[in-house]
């Protein structure tokens, strides 16, 4: 596989520094935005594939990889604020914005504030109001029950990755070099020498309940053009429970958490009639990674017409 090497820098925004990655390129700017708990890194493989006509960077937002980690600031308001002040300190006076799952609300929060600024958004399986969620996921057969599990304690990175792929199948299953590079920056050793989740739970819980539980979606007057993905495959589950217990997860999703998904689709369109909605049946959760060369094509096309 090949991985780029960007240009890795920081910007002072709001007072905290922030980390980029910048690709080059002639053009217009895109602008990657991550999800939940990842870096800029996660976007090293796909972004560089669109400098022949745009100038691409990647931003990581407060609390995550080589950013600062503040103790506030987890919420819309502040994070908008912080993607625009980093437009500003690059001297960017408009770009189109690429987003992944929690970056939803960035995106939307950032174009009902702020349109003026963009020429183009791109949702990469970024939903932007997430409120019915919790009540759909009590639903979840396997919320509820304990698997056995050995306490884990990685003295190397080489062992968190292996804890990682244990239980995230659905992660291991598209794994690369590309993650490798990504988790050596969501991760540090802590007091005792154990590899441990770089983001603290308490910046986790702020993010949860600000954007994940209570945000609704900032109301877009202006008619920005729109491309959104929503992927529709069933993650895959940990060998630790047991065939009748993945069945009956695979039944709930497919059957309860999809049909409530397919209801936010309707939703989104229904608040943004213009956009194209691209629809990927069997997809994954990281779509430009799993689903690159349709997630490529849709998106080139879109941001070149």
């Amino acid at each position: 596989m090949n991985i780029s090497n960007p240009k890795s820098d920081f910007v002072t925004v709001n007072g905290i520094r922030l980390h980029y990655l910048d690709w080059g390129g002639e053009g217009s700017t895109l602008i990657f935005l991550t999800g939940m708990a990842a870096t800029a890194y996660i976007f090293n493989k796909f972004a560089p594939r669109f400098t022949d006509k745009f100038r691409v960077l990647a931003l990581t937002r407060r609390g995550h990889g080589d950013s600062d980690c503040p103790e506030t600031g987890y919420d819309a308001d502040t994070l908008t604020e912080d993607i625009r002040q980093f437009m500003d300190r690059l001297n960017i006076e408009k770009a189109s914005l690429a987003g992944h799952s929690l970056a939803g609300v960035e995106l939307t929060h950032f174009v009902a504030t702020y349109p003026s600024r963009i020429e183009k958004m791109i949702y990469l399986e970024a939903l932007d109001d997430r409120r019915g969620l919790p009540e759909i996921h009590k639903q979840n057969p396997l919320r509820n029950i304990e698997i056995k599990r050995e306490e884990s304690t990685p003295h190397t990175f080489e062992e968190y990755v292996a804890d990682t792929k244990r239980d995230s199948p659905s992660i291991a299953e598209i794994w690369s070099a590309l993650w490798d590079v990504e988790m050596s920056h969501e991760v540090k050793v802590n007091e005792t020498g154990i590899f441990v989740e770089r983001m603290s739970e308490s910046v986790a819980g702020m993010m949860f309940k600000n954007l994940f539980h209570e945000y609704a979606p900032k109301r877009v007057n202006a008619k920005i053009p729109t491309l959104s993905f929503y992927s529709l495959g069933t993650p895959k589950q940990s060998n630790a429970y047991t065939e009748e217990q993945k069945a009956s997860f695979n039944q709930y999703f497919q059957n309860i958490r999809n049909l409530f998904y397919m209801s936010l689709i309707s939703e989104f369109q229904n608040r943004f009639p213009h956009a194209k909605i691209v629809v990927i049946p069997d997809g994954h959760h990281f779509c430009f990674i799993a689903q690159e060369e349709l997630v490529y094509g849709e998106m080139r096309k879109f941001l070149l017409e």
